[in-house]
């Protein structure tokens, strides 16, 4: 057992003998987690962790689980966006206001990001917020905000100085989602949920101190939430067979074997290949991270993880035939829970939600974009905006 495997375990040990994860809330429980040090492990001691390698967090979820506390909820989706943000940036008045509870879920989050005319160029975005004391008023629209309709606070970031470089000028805050002046309007998708939203911030008052780093960095901080947004959506490594793929092969299975034909046979082969090689790649991504904070792997991983998830559920529609275009429910609803997963409804339902793998987290030609700049090391595009104010540069 190494070093550190031991550590954790004692930790482990101490806590279970001290908090019954059975005799609690699943809140009251993670705050324990925290406190000791084992919420996010590779995070400082005294910030929910003991400054240990993240491979060891499933050790500890799996210890913890087996003693009778509930799996992960959904909200650690989340976590891993803005948790990472806040620890590398903010400070200790941030780290000490915000970790804690949201880990615990007592504060959900979402991440207003996007904006109407700023999509892919998150660069560009126009929404602004003017310092007047010790308080920031903002105004603008951000849009495919997730689940922004159940959170509690937003990962917010807006221009502060139009006469800077669009990359230079922009700040990253915590915005309280109840605050005067911010609307969340539904999105409907053609799945029938409105998962997705639009926020209108009008005349929104944020404090100084919901600041997370420093003024003019916010495109810095930006870049750790998107880095971990990217590993999150298409990091994951489930067993070999499952996930999407998984959902492909149980139709094969069930197809008549006059209806198995070679060609069909060749398009399953060739998906199930590319989804083993992501599993594997993720796998060695994994093992090759020494910090917390991903770095351009995780585009890889969300470049190719979007790019076969609609191939995969577009065959596996098709090997459905006629099947595949009824059973499913249309009705307009909104999540309750924070469950990014999905609804259910098999691949009907996965066909359709899989279309918003390629812009969520940042669009497909974006990352191919980064990862021939910051990994093949090729030329980059053409750039006549980027070091000239964003007051100045051309609009449509």
């Amino acid at each position: 057992m190494t070093d550190a495997l031991a550590t954790v375990d004692a930790a482990i040990d101490a806590l279970l003998a001290e908090h019954d994860p059975t005799s609690m809330s699943t809140a009251e429980f993670r705050g324990h987690q925290y406190d000791a040090g084992l919420g996010i492990i590779h995070f400082p001691k005294g910030r929910g962790g003991l400054g240990l390698a993240p491979k060891l967090q499933r050790h500890i979820e799996k210890r913890v689980i087996d003693a009778g506390r509930a799996p992960e909820e959904p909200t650690m989706f989340f976590r891993y966006l803005a948790g990472p943000t806040i620890e590398a940036h903010g400070n200790d008045a941030v780290k000490d206001r915000f970790l804690r509870p949201m880990y615990t879920g007592e504060h959900k989050w979402c991440q207003l990001f996007s904006e109407p005319g700023a999509g892919s160029d998150f660069a560009g975005l126009a929404a602004k917020a003017v310092r007047d004391g010790d308080v920031w008023i903002v105004n603008g629209q951000k849009v495919w905000n997730t689940l922004a309709h159940l959170a509690d606070w937003g990962m917010l970031v807006v221009r502060t100085d139009p006469s800077l470089p669009k990359h230079k000028g922009m700040t990253y805050f915590a915005v309280d989602m109840r605050s005067p002046g911010v609307e969340v309007v539904p999105l409907r998708q053609i799945t029938g949920e409105a998962e997705f939203n639009e926020v209108y911030l009008t005349d929104v008052q944020i404090p100084d101190e919901n600041r997370i780093g420093d003024v003019g960095e916010g495109w810095r901080a930006a870049l750790t939430t998107l880095m971990n947004e990217r590993t999150a959506i298409g990091g994951g490594t489930p067993k070999q067979g499952g996930g999407a793929i998984g959902e492909l092969m149980a139709v094969w299975n069930k197809l008549p074997a006059e209806e198995q034909t070679a060609a069909k046979r060749e398009s399953v082969m060739k998906l199930w290949a590319k989804a083993e090689a992501l599993r594997l790649t993720n796998i060695r991504g994994s093992q090759n991270r020494k910090v917390g904070n991903p770095g351009p792997e995780g585009s890889v991983a969300k470049t190719m993880f979007a790019e076969l998830n609609k191939d995969v559920y577009a065959l596996t529609v098709d090997l459905l035939g006629m099947s595949g275009q009824v059973d499913y429910d249309y009705t307009y609803r909104a999540p309750e829970t924070l469950d990014v997963s999905g609804t259910g409804g098999g691949p009907r339902y996965a066909f359709l939600r899989a279309r918003a793998n390629s812009i969520e987290g940042g669009t497909s030609e974006i990352m191919r974009n980064i990862l021939g700049e910051q990994v093949l090391g090729l030329p980059g595009e053409p750039r006549v905006d980027k070091d000239i104010a964003w007051s100045d540069v051309p609009r449509s």
